[in-house]
């Protein structure tokens, strides 16, 4: 494993991305105005975007999941037919899927893939979202399922004789899979989450833990009791911090970028939500990222939480201002502080990923690499 792993995100419609970028980008699909169009897939933006990834050095890209949006095995499987080296990490909601089926899906995947696959097991912060998909579980209910979900994957994918299970939310006899992951010994699992119950379950269950952009002495604190929590379980766990990198040239050039999509994000979200109508009313961590946000609007010099506060903290959103030298220093202190992934993506998501391919990405993994010499 390198020192350093960074992905990004990719989109399947380049009207859609560039046009709206600024929101659908921050919500994975999950929240739409009442007169959007639905878009369609681009097999070849799904590919340009992709081969971008790859050729700034990105190490895997995320396919979001909303119960609007784009299946992602079928976008993963397109995109890596498309590319050579670049990772997927497929995010995935479990209470729609078998667990043994979907374990079978992605050990398929990653053997067609020469091991190119990884699972971002997501619980759900909304119930008005799961819904949508006919999921009526609460919140504790839905990351007591997920806790569930990722013991039977990692059972499916290892265990060499039939078992039985007999859980709370799942119950098969005598599973065996004939399809293995082409990873040893399985898929990589990532998990997210910051109520108690979320901490708890990734803590016993995901190989990454993934944290949304908070001030470094924040994230200090959560990775201490996640590793804390994994210790009593006898494991070790990594972190992933997911921020939007906003760059220019100087560092006020930066700023008035950071300004002008603001104004786009306002406009665009209009009266919908904000910090009184958080766009996610089930998820802890919107509401840790609206109290930063309450608290001021620069933490730790340039990381910038208005954008978080138009939105309602759906998702992804707070940004690293500056230039491409100080946001590599921001992201390699958030690596000192125990992170060893970052999760990065733009407001111009394309040319961003092909810019930060020059000097910010390179930036990164040398800092990286000068800390383990």
């Amino acid at each position: 494993m390198a020192d350093v792993e960074i992905m990004g995100m990719i989109g399947v419609n380049r009207e859609r991305d560039s046009s709206r970028g600024v929101t659908v980008s921050l919500f994975g699909g999950g929240i739409n105005p009442a007169d959007e169009i639905p878009a369609g897939i681009d097999p070849e933006y799904i590919a340009e975007f992709s081969l971008a990834h790859e050729a700034s050095g990105f190490d895997k890209v995320l396919i979001g999941y909303s119960s609007a949006t784009a299946e992602g095995f079928g976008v993963a499987s397109y995109a890596a037919s498309r590319t050579s080296k670049l990772g997927y990490l497929i995010a995935h909601r479990p209470g729609f899927v078998a667990p043994t089926l979907l374990a079978r899906q992605a050990a398929t995947l990653d053997q067609l893939t020469g091991g190119r696959i990884a699972l971002h097991i997501i619980s759900g912060g909304s119930d008005i979202e799961q819904r949508r998909d006919g999921d009526w579980a609460d919140h504790d209910a839905r990351y007591r399922r997920s806790d569930e979900f990722m013991e039977i994957l990692r059972r499916v994918w290892t265990e060499n004789v039939p078992f039985d299970y007999d859980g709370e939310f799942y119950r098969f006899e005598q599973n065996l899979s004939e399809v293995r992951t082409f990873q040893k010994p399985h898929v990589p699992l990532y998990f997210g989450g910051a109520s108690d119950v979320a901490k708890e379950v990734g803590a016993k269950r995901a190989d990454v833990y993934a944290l949304w952009g908070e001030p470094l002495e924040s994230i200090k604190e959560q990775v201490a009791d996640i590793r804390e929590r994994a210790a009593k379980y006898n494991r070790t766990i990594r972190f992933s911090v997911s921020v939007r990198p906003i760059l220019g040239d100087t560092e006020g050039e930066a700023w008035e970028r950071a300004k002008g999509i603001l104004e786009r994000v306002k406009s665009s979200v209009g009266d919908t939500i904000g910090p009184a109508k958080p766009a996610r009313l089930q998820s802890e961590g919107a509401r840790r990222l609206l109290d930063f946000a309450a608290m001021g609007d620069v933490h730790d010099q340039r990381l910038w939480m208005p954008i978080a506060a138009a939105t309602g903290a759906a998702g992804s959103t707070t940004a690293l201002v500056g230039t491409a030298e100080q946001v590599a220093e921001s992201l390699l202190a958030y690596h000192d502080a125990g992170a060893s992934a970052f999760i990065i993506r733009g407001f111009d998501p394309l040319q961003d990923t092909i810019d930060w391919g020059k000097e910010l990405i390179p930036m990164v993994r040398e800092g990286v690499a000068a800390r383990s010499t």
